[in-house]
C-alpha cells in the first residue's frame, strides 16, 4: 500500500472527525480512517500496523474494538491465514439506524419537557413551546432524511448482490 504525504494527512483528518463523533480512541479512529481509504480487499493486521505505526497490542485491541462495534468487519482468503480487514459494508446503513434512533429519544425527550412545562411552569411553556416545536420538526425532518437514505444504501447493497 502506499504512504503518501497526501494519504497520511487525509487519515488525520479523517481520524479527528471521527474520534469526536464517533467517540472513538484516536488510533482506532485512524485505523478506520485507514480501511476507508484502502481497496475493499482490506488490508492484513501488519499492513495496518506498520501504516499506523502502532504497537502489535495496541493495534489489535483497537481492531478489536472497531470490530464490535461493526465498524470494521474481517474475511480470510482459502490457504491464507491472514485475516484481511475493511469498512463493514453495512456500517454506513447501521449507523444511520443508530442515528434514527436516537432522533427518536429526542423526540420523545422534547414532549416530555415540553409535558413538564406546561404542567409545572405555564408561563415558560407558552414562552418556549415553539422552541421545541421547531426542535421536534428539525429531529423529524432528519429522521426522515435518514430512512430515506436507509432505503437508498439498502437498495444499492442488494443491487451488488
Amino acid at each position: 500500500m502506499s504512504n503518501t504525504n497526501e494519504q497520511k494527512q487525509l487519515i488525520e483528518e479523517i481520524g479527528q472527525v471521527n474520534e469526536e463523533r464517533l467517540g472513538l480512541s484516536p488510533l482506532a479512529a485512524r485505523i478506520y480512517a485507514l480501511l476507508a481509504l484502502s481497496s475493499y480487499n482490506g488490508l492484513t493486521f501488519d499492513e495496518v500496523k506498520d501504516f499506523i505505526q502502532a504497537s502489535k497490542s495496541s493495534t489489535s485491541v483497537n481492531i478489536n474494538v472497531l470490530t464490535q462495534l461493526n465498524y470494521v468487519e474481517y474475511y480470510t482468503k482459502p490457504g491464507d491465514r491472514k485475516r484481511y480487514f475493511r469498512v463493514a459494508k453495512n456500517y454506513h446503513r447501521q449507523a444511520l439506524e443508530r442515528y434514527d434512533r436516537s432522533l427518536q429519544k429526542d423526540i420523545k425527550m422534547a414532549e416530555k419537557i415540553n409535558d413538564f412545562n406546561k404542567a409545572h411552569f405555564p408561563e415558560k411553556f407558552k414562552k418556549e413551546q415553539s422552541i421545541v416545536s421547531i426542535m421536534k420538526q428539525y429531529f423529524k425532518a432528519q429522521q426522515n432524511l435518514a430512512k430515506e437514505t436507509i432505503k437508498k444504501i439498502t437498495a444499492f447493497r442488494e443491487g451488488e448482490n
